[in-house]
């Protein structure tokens, strides 16, 4: 693709796509609606101008945004509290698997010549888009809910499903490098012998790595770092012929309890939000409404029964695990749709025609529709629902509090420094949880060695207090002696988080100034605090009363500083 055309179709998707969102999050539908139907627009299969006839192309590219939205979920998701959720995942994921492909492939036995093709669809319909439903749950803020839960854990069964997929289903041979012929002990020697080298590298060799890059102060070097261990593990898991995204899972799982988590989140986070757009883009962009509006009838035959059928089998399925009907409901409505995965397996199965070139499009169709769809189907969930699913404690470590809780009193610190260590050590002795981030390792190392929250992240990056939920917290402390980190973070905080008080260390009168114009809520210049203590020690040494002491440095304080401050301009020094 030419340069021009390759502006001139950037242009016109980003026109498309910031129109179409900016109304869809105004109707309160949400943005994932916004960009499939941009993707329709901008699509090959639209009437008019379109922006690349490479769908297939882009949709493999974009699916790099799977693969970091699930080393994100990774980084959340520590071995202890996967363990937790065995019954989830191996017990309730592997059931709707199993019963909802058989039902299916019963439903597509009536339109198939062959019982393996008809077992193929269903299968593969059984499946549902990790990356559609993670990415709304995000939106929702209900990751952590009970039914979001619930739902991560039915999907990544879902993707680790797909070795034993791979194994009985030789026309998926060409989406990774093993094949039928290989025997199936030689397969599971080449999976485990992958997962070895994800565990060394990701538990032994980064950590090293990252030490070290954050001892020099390269973020640049931090960040492709990260990006090397994510698809590493991603092409590691794809040359064992497992899904890439489980591979990034297992990679941000291993790192889930290192103290550079939320700074490593903070680094993905803005390219994983491109790449899905992206990738919801393609999606809308992989529809054609041609085709099936030539079968119109059959099309929403099989799209209503499909629904139907995984809507059914996991609802009775929840209700048998001990589910509240409610919850139930948003379970099975939130994954009702078709998978991304569908895309890879009914384009192999096309090409070795086990399916016809009809089947394909009524199933990229159906796939591509029914998560258009979910937003709608989520809301009829949330209405089924007699009572809203309760919050979960969020996967990391933090103290961030659950919606139906009661909030606590919480603390961010910004610096673990002399004066971070001692906020620090006040609320410990107090019982009041925080969280502080320094950029130093050092710090950073020893504050964990101590045994307090303490991790590697720079107090100035959005990404970072969006990571860290600062808007959870009840008051933000900032502690570094950097003035421009400390102006920069105040200054968002105020922006996006004005709820929250933010009180802050200043170096001197001057920079006090700024941080209170910034947004601070309190802002002490250190200086002239320490020459107020010692002041008021000497008045106390020369049997000044204590009420007149107290008195006159509250009165000093109230005035801003003035007394002092009109001392120090008329000496012309500095104290």
């Amino acid at each position: 693709m030419h340069l021009e055309n390759f502006i001139t179709s950037a242009l016109m998707i980003l026109i498309v796509t910031s129109i179409a969102v900016t109304l869809f999050k105004h109707l309160g539908l949400g943005s994932i609606i916004g960009l499939l139907v941009s993707g329709i627009i901008v699509g090959p299969y639209s009437p008019g101008l379109y922006a690349t006839a490479h769908v297939e192309d882009v949709r493999r590219f974009t699916e790099l945004g799977i693969i970091l939205l699930l080393f994100l979920i990774g980084l959340e998701m520590k071995p202890s509290r996967l363990w937790a959720m065995r019954r989830e995942v191996l017990g309730l994921g592997s059931l709707q698997i199993i019963l909802t492909g058989i039902a299916i492939g019963v439903y597509f036995s009536l339109y198939q010549s062959s019982w393996q093709s008809a077992l193929l669809i269903g299968l593969t319909f059984a499946l549902s888009s990790t990356a559609f439903v993670l990415q709304l749950l995000q939106e929702r803020g209900e990751i952590a809910s009970e039914h979001g839960t619930t739902a991560f854990s039915i999907l990544l069964m879902q993707d680790i499903a797909i070795v034993p997929l791979l194994a009985i289903m030789p026309i998926l041979s060409d989406t990774g490098t093993l094949s039928a012929d290989i025997p199936l002990w030689e397969q599971v020697s080449i999976v485990i012998g992958m997962l070895a080298l994800i565990t060394v590298f990701g538990r032994y060799v980064l950590p090293v790595a990252l030490d070290h890059l954050a001892r020099k102060r390269n973020k640049e070097g931090f960040l492709l770092v990260v990006m090397l261990a994510v698809f590493l593990a991603a092409w590691a898991m794809h040359q064992a012929g497992v899904s890439m995204a489980l591979g990034a899972f297992l990679m941000g799982m291993l790192l889930s309890g290192s103290r550079y988590r939320l700074q490593i989140q903070a680094s993905i986070e803005p390219y994983k939000g491109m790449l899905m757009s992206l990738f919801f883009v393609a999606v809308g962009m992989s529809i054609d409404l041609g085709a099936l509006t030539e079968q119109a009838g059959l099309f929403a035959q099989h799209t209503a029964v499909i629904v139907a059928i995984k809507f059914t089998v996991l609802f009775l399925l929840a209700m048998a695990f001990g589910y509240s009907r409610g919850l139930a409901s948003r379970i099975s409505l939130l994954l009702a749709q078709g998978g991304e995965f569908g895309f890879v397996l009914f384009g192999s199965a096309k090409l070795l025609q086990v399916i016809d070139a009809a089947t394909f499009a009524i199933a990229v169709g159906v796939i591509s529709i029914t998560m258009l769809a979910t937003p709608v189907l989520v809301r009829i969930g949330d209405l089924l629902a007699l009572a809203p699913g309760r919050r979960g404690q969020a996967a990391g470590d933090l103290f961030l509090p659950t919606d139906t809780e009661q909030p606590e009193k919480k603390v961010v610190i910004g610096g673990y420094g002399r004066v971070g260590h001692t906020v620090a050590m006040l609320l410990h002795s107090s019982g009041i949880p925080f969280a502080a981030f320094d950029t130093n390792p050092v710090r950073v190392a020893q504050g964990r060695k101590d045994g307090l929250p303490v991790y590697f992240g720079d107090i100035g990056d959005p990404e970072l207090l969006s990571a860290a939920r600062v808007e959870q917290a009840s008051l933000v402390g900032m502690t570094i002696d950097h003035s421009p980190t400390a102006l920069r973070a105040v200054a968002h905080i105020r922006a996006s988080y004005p709820q929250v008080p933010v009180i802050s260390r200043a170096r001197d009168l001057e920079d006090c100034g700024r941080l209170l114009e910034a947004g601070a809520t309190h802002a002490f210049p250190e200086a002239l605090e320490s020459s107020l203590r010692l002041g008021g020690l000497a008045l106390e040494l020369i049997n000044v009363p204590q009420e007149n002491v107290d008195l006159l440095l509250h009165g000093v304080r109230s005035a801003n500083y003035d007394l002092i401050n009109s001392e120090n301009s008329g000496s012309g020094t500095e104290s």
